[in-house]
């Protein structure tokens, strides 16, 4: 007899931002509902999205960003419009907390409630991403969720580059992986183009977790004043949903506002993922290596 379906519908936002955090708080509220009106359950918005992606520069006054996680005002305002529609809704924001500061999202359930947040782990550090500067290292762990309609995980960018994080929440549960993200142009080289990498990163992580992945991205051209003059990033969207081996099932360009949905059935996921044997072949005992900075125990 077949079993019985439990269906979640994904949705990933894309858009380009200003620098005022009304007018992109605004675009991301217009957003969601038109992906609740595609039908979508759980609606991720990129990466720091009330304004420009500052990491371009290092300047004191850009700590000025930074609001503390309780009473955050676009978490209350979102936790209202998720409670309004019955969406989940990840939300990405610069926190300050006493003297530290994090790259951090909260997840807001389909009833307005505030699960919790996860603060970004691995913390990037290059030209025109200068995160290290305004971020502390995160100190929550890697977590999943227990959503209305499914356990998830959320990690953050830079994470995403790591596939010890998708398999850190895959092994807590996570039915599927959220990455909001702020990638594009490297400053120091605009013949670098990272997009098809950086996807196919995460479409592995997909496949070797079996677990259906949402990534989503701003896009257009920021221009930051930094102290050695003017910094230019190019965001290349390229937001997409990929399936439980790693395909991809939506996806948009690097111009367009876009609101991608994807329908998966979890029940039928789960049943794939035991009979594959991916987590019962697993050799913990054999991966102490990874606890090692040189691969030398």
């Amino acid at each position: 007899m077949e079993g019985r379906r439990r269906e979640v519908v994904v949705s990933s936002l894309q858009f380009a931002c200003s620098d005022d955090i009304s007018t992109n708080v605004a675009a991301a509220e217009r957003l969601v509902r038109e992906a609740h009106a595609k039908g979508a359950n759980i609606v991720l918005i990129q990466e720091l999205f009330e304004g420009y992606y500052f990491c371009q520069a290092q300047r004191e006054d850009f700590f000025h960003r930074a609001k503390p996680y309780k009473d955050h005002p676009t978490i209350a305002r979102m936790q209202k419009l998720a409670k309004e529609l019955g969406v989940v809704i990840p939300v990405s924001f610069f926190e300050e907390a006493n003297n530290a500061h994090y790259n951090s999202i909260a997840i807001i359930d389909a009833d307005g409630t505030d699960l919790g947040i996860y603060r970004k782990s691995h913390i990037p550090d290059g030209p025109g991403y200068q995160e290290k500067f305004y971020f502390n290292p995160g100190d929550t762990g890697f977590k999943v969720f227990q959503t209305k309609f499914a356990k998830i995980g959320v990690a953050i960018c830079w994470d995403q580059w790591f596939p010890e994080a998708a398999r850190a929440m895959a092994l807590q549960g996570a039915e599927v992986l959220f990455y909001p993200t702020a990638i594009g142009s490297e400053p120091q080289d605009q013949t670098l183009d990272s997009r098809d990498h950086w996807k196919r990163v995460m479409q592995g992580h997909a496949g070797a977790n079996l677990v259906p992945l949402v990534a989503s991205n701003r896009m257009g051209k920021e221009t930051i004043e930094t102290e050695h003059g003017p910094s230019q990033i190019t965001f290349y969207g390229n937001s997409f949903i990929a399936g439980p081996t790693g395909e991809i099932v939506a996806e948009a360009d690097d111009k367009t506002e876009s609101v991608l949905v994807a329908r998966f059935d979890l029940a039928m996921i789960k049943s794939k993922r035991q009979s594959w044997g991916l987590f019962r072949d697993r050799r913990p005992d054999l991966y102490k290596v990874l606890l090692t900075m040189d691969g030398n125990l």
